[in-house]
C-alpha cells in the first residue's frame, strides 16, 4: 500500500511571532519555519507502517515556495521514500490545497492519505475533509490511533465522551491528532541520505487549477497583553475579589 502525507511549512513552534509594522500580516522574515508539528506527526505514522510492512512506498507532498523543500528533504530524512513540491508563491487557500491534492491522490493512487488534522498557522482544520469530499474516500479525522485490518482501517478518535472507534474502507483520508506518536529525530545519516532521494517539483497550473483567492486578511494584531496576577492573604479575599471585582460567582 503506498501512502500519501501531506507536509506544511510554518513558522516554529518555539519561535514568538511577529507581526508586520502596517498589521498586513505576519512577519516571516529571518523566522525559522519547520514541518507543522501535525504533519510530523503523520510523516512518523507513515514510517511506522513501511516499517512493520503495512506500506510499501512514502509519499511526501508539500505546497509553498521553493524554500519549502527544506521541509520535504527532513520528510525524506525521518524515512520517506521520495518528495513532490507544488510550487506557488501565492497563498493558497484549504479548497485550492484540497483541489491540488485531489489530482495527485488521482495521479498516484494510494492506498492511504495521512494529514495533520490542522496547521498551526492558519488553524483551519478543514483540508482533509475537503479532500475526502472531492475524492470521495473515507474519511477519519482528529486520530489517536490506526490500526489495519484487511481492507479495512480502525481509527480510535478521541471525543468529548472519551474514545471512539470507527472501521472505514480503503483508500481513505485520515488526519491526525498530537497523540498518535511521537515523531523521531531524523540521524545524520539519513539526513546526508534524504538529500539524494527523489523530489519533484511542480505548480498547480501542471494539475490545472488555479490559484485564486476567496478571502482577503483585512488586518492582523497580536493578542493582548495579559495583566499579572495577584496573591492574596486568605480565601476569603479570594472569594471577596471572585465576587467584587472578577464577578465570576
Amino acid at each position: 500500500m503506498k501512502v500519501l502525507v501531506t507536509v506544511k511549512r510554518v513558522i516554529d513552534y518555539n519561535v514568538k511571532v511577529r507581526v508586520m509594522s502596517d498589521n498586513s500580516d505576519v512577519d516571516l522574515k529571518n523566522v525559522k519555519m519547520a514541518v507543522n508539528p501535525f504533519c510530523e506527526i503523520a510523516v512518523e505514522q507513515a514510517v511506522r507502517m513501511k516499517e512493520s510492512g503495512l506500506a510499501t512506498e512514502v509519499v511526501v507532498v508539500s505546497m509553498g515556495p521553493a524554500t519549502a523543500q527544506e521541509q520535504l528533504r527532513t520528510a525524506l530524512a525521518m524515512g520517506a521514500d521520495r518528495a513532490i513540491l507544488v510550487q506557488s508563491d501565492e497563498a493558497l487557500e484549504s479548497l485550492t490545497v484540497a483541489k491540488i491534492l485531489a489530482k495527485i491522490v488521482e495521479e498516484e493512487q494510494p492506498g492511504l492519505v495521512l494529514m495533520g488534522k490542522q496547521s498551526i498557522d492558519t488553524d483551519n482544520n478543514q483540508t482533509g475533509q475537503m479532500l475526502s469530499a472531492l475524492t470521495g474516500m473515507s474519511q477519519g479525522a482528529f486520530a489517536s490511533a490506526i490500526e489495519s485490518d484487511g481492507d479495512q482501517l480502525k481509527v480510535t478518535r478521541e471525543v468529548d465522551g472519551g474514545l471512539q472507534t470507527l472501521s472505514i474502507k480503503l483508500p481513505a483520508v485520515v488526519t491526525v491528532d498530537l497523540r498518535m506518536n511521537e515523531p523521531r529525530y531524523a540521524s545524520l545519516p539519513n539526513i546526508m541520505k534524504a538529500k539524494k532521494k527523489p523530489l519533484d517539483t511542480k505548480t498547480p497550473a501542471d494539475y490545472g487549477v488555479s490559484v485564486k483567492a476567496h478571502s482577503k486578511v483585512l488586518r492582523v494584531e497580536p493578542p493582548a497583553e495579559r495583566q499579572a496576577g495577584i496573591k492574596v492573604g486568605s480565601v476569603a479575599e479570594l472569594v471577596d475579589k471572585l465576587k467584587n471585582e472578577a464577578k465570576v460567582i
